[in-house]
């Protein structure tokens, strides 16, 4: 573990962990959008533009000399409730960088003010839209996680073209929050808290069944998918949801792979200016999506 690490997990456990265990839905909003704007940089050179796909607002990111090939679309995370492709660009940027691909960020529709399923709808208008020109990669992390695998689960449901891979970072694939590391890591892990889960569950759903694999993608097919890339935190609340899903995949005969990475805060890549963990993430996560 890094110097660097061991202070941020401590950063996190003091100040972000209590302020998400407490804070409302707005002041979470507020003070992610500042935080991210603080905290996570783009290399220079990047482009950023406003556009939109299917009546989706989107952001592009865009790294200098980036090429023709496949596009990213890359579901950021927040709980279905927070978050957003400002709050995510700087990582993108940096993924855009380092494979020299396009990364598309939708800002699609938030709960409470709009519950499921009105996230898949949005992120699938996009896919089709995007699928019709490009080769498409879907990634995402935490709730982006489980609506990209949810999304993988519902293309092929439809039997719309395939994305060429999907890659997910500390996903939460269980709306049932079933998964023994939810109260085994309930302690350990720096940034969750299981307090909230039936809060956020509420908004998100709405009454709606826990178990629709487009809420829930662990309940979902995946016969026929393209290769899966995940990580997650060994003390994360979500562990388990990353590796019960990763069982799931290879039931199903897809080709995946899970790093549960020993110490590492919920969604670490974030960090990549000051956390070399970090980095060294998203240069395995590059590696892989140059190698489909």
């Amino acid at each position: 573990m890094s110097w660097q690490l061991a202070l941020l997990n401590r950063h996190l456990r003091w100040f972000e962990k209590p302020a998400l265990a407490r804070q409302p839905v707005d002041r979470l909003r507020r003070s992610f959008e500042i935080k991210s704007k603080i905290y996570f940089h783009a290399p220079r050179g990047t482009a950023f533009r406003r556009d939109r796909l299917a009546g989706v607002p989107v952001q592009w990111a865009q790294a200098r000399d980036v090429g023709a090939g496949p596009v990213i679309l890359y579901l950021h995370g927040g709980a279905y409730v927070f978050g957003s492709s400002d709050t995510h660009r700087a990582m993108l940027a940096k993924l855009s960088a380092l494979t020299g691909l396009r990364a598309c960020l939708p800002d699609y529709r938030l709960a409470p003010e709009h519950p499921f399923p009105a996230q898949i709808e949005d992120v699938l208008a996009c896919y089709r839209a995007l699928r019709f020109e490009h080769e498409v990669i879907i990634g995402g992390d935490s709730a982006g996680g489980a609506l990209s695998l949810a999304l993988l689960h519902e293309i092929l449901a439809q039997d719309i073209a395939p994305p060429t891979g999907v890659f997910a970072m500390s996903p939460l694939t269980d709306m049932t929050f079933s998964g023994a590391s939810v109260t085994e890591n309930a302690e350990r892990d720096v940034v969750l808290t299981p307090g909230r889960i039936g809060e956020m569950s509420e908004m998100f759903l709405a009454g709606h069944d826990p178990d629709d694999p487009r809420a829930s993608p662990l309940r979902g097919q995946y016969d026929g998918a393209p290769p899966v890339w995940m990580v997650v935190g060994d003390t994360e609340i979500l562990r388990d949801d990353a590796v019960r899903m990763q069982a799931r995949l290879e039931a199903q005969g897809v080709a995946s792979m899970l790093n549960v990475a020993p110490d590492h805060p919920h969604v670490w890549p974030l960090f990549h200016n000051v956390l070399p963990e970090a980095t060294a993430t998203l240069n395995d996560l590059a590696t892989w999506i140059r190698a489909l």
